[in-house]
């Protein structure tokens, strides 16, 4: 059994919070120690157990740090992804890789540099159910695939923050880089290369600032092709109420449907189902309804850092192509 991994997090927002250090502790790791300007933030993290830092310089000086999750506003990803690399730590980072093309170009530089492993947190390729349905694909229950569409949304308004009298950096577009298509597309736009085998590589989008009243996009309606002739399209929105059904994916092909409902997100559970071209007749997937998409990041993330032969399943190019689609699916909206 490999030893568990000792982690660090900058940046301890509620993701962090909420999700990573829990996902830290039920994978039998270590939360070693937090990164954050905020004593609240630094007070969360020793109430947990975790040694607490003001600075980066401090988490870096801890020997027993081996990891670390960098979920700080996207503007601030590149500095500390660079100091961390160079300090020869392990990075998980949140996507986006950065609020720009040219600091995730850099960043993607000093991974190379340093050859440290590197992954972005695109938990939605650890969620079970979505596990379950790349093996149906593979094992040809929809025949040759044909379409993907993904409806991921939420509602975020101006006055959400996770850190009480803190401003809401998302929607601020010189922190977060851009609004729903950057924050959400990132998880859409990596799925479908992990479930088909394929990266997109035509995008188009368009983009609204329809009901939030902000300076980034509230909404983005964006379509793409894969190299075999797959084609995309993804709904991603802060203007569409919580209280409605706002996360599904579905992959169609010549024999059949893959549908997911609920399984989009920080939470484990949901539902997938298969439904036969042939007959219509309509057939639950089983996976692990338990187990966090953020639990299962944690794992292989650390089975990884412990076997060399894992580190296959991350890769910086790879992370980096999803963010040179973001640059051009702006650019063109």
């Amino acid at each position: 059994m490999a030893a568990p991994v000792g982690w660090g997090i900058v940046g301890y927002g509620w993701v962090a919070r909420d999700y990573m250090a829990p996902g830290i502790r039920a994978a039998g790791h270590r939360l070693v120690a937090v990164c954050d300007p905020g004593a609240e933030p630094r007070a969360a993290a020793e109430a947990q157990g975790a040694r607490a830092h003001a600075d980066l310089a401090g988490l870096i000086a801890e020997p027993e740090v081996e990891a670390v999750y960098v979920a700080t506003p996207n503007h601030l990803h590149r500095g500390a992804v660079e100091a961390l690399a160079a300090a020869g730590k392990a990075v998980l980072c949140e996507k986006p890789m950065a609020a720009s093309l040219a600091d995730a170009e850099a960043m993607a530089g000093a991974v190379a540099r340093t050859g440290i492993l590197y992954g972005t947190a695109f938990d939605q390729r650890h969620h079970p159910a979505h596990r379950a349905l790349r093996d149906a694909i593979r094992a040809g229950r929809i025949g040759t695939a044909t379409a993907i569409r993904i409806v991921y949304a939420c509602w975020l308004d101006r006055a959400w923050t996770s850190v009480p009298g803190q401003p809401n950096w998302r929607i601020d577009p010189a922190q977060a880089g851009g609004g729903a298509l950057m924050d959400l597309a990132p998880h859409g736009l990596d799925l479908i290369e992990f479930l088909l085998g394929e990266p997109i590589l035509d995008i188009a989008a368009l983009t609204q600032c329809r009901a939030q009243g902000y300076a980034v996009d509230d909404g983005a309606q964006i379509i793409g092709r894969t190299a075999s002739g797959v084609l995309a399209s993804l709904h991603v929105a802060y203007n569409y109420p919580d209280a409605l059904p706002r996360r599904r994916l579905e992959v169609s092909g010549t024999g059949g449907v893959l549908v997911a409902e609920n399984t989009m997100g920080q939470d484990p559970g949901g539902r997938a189902t298969w439904i036969s071209g042939r007959d219509g007749t309509a057939e639950d997937i089983a996976f692990d309804g338990h187990a966090s998409p953020f639990l299962e990041q944690v794992r292989a993330f650390g089975r990884a850092l412990r076997e060399p032969a894992e580190r296959e399943a991350w890769s910086a190019a790879r992370d980096l192509h999803t963010m040179r689609l973001l640059a051009r699916a702006y650019e063109g909206a």
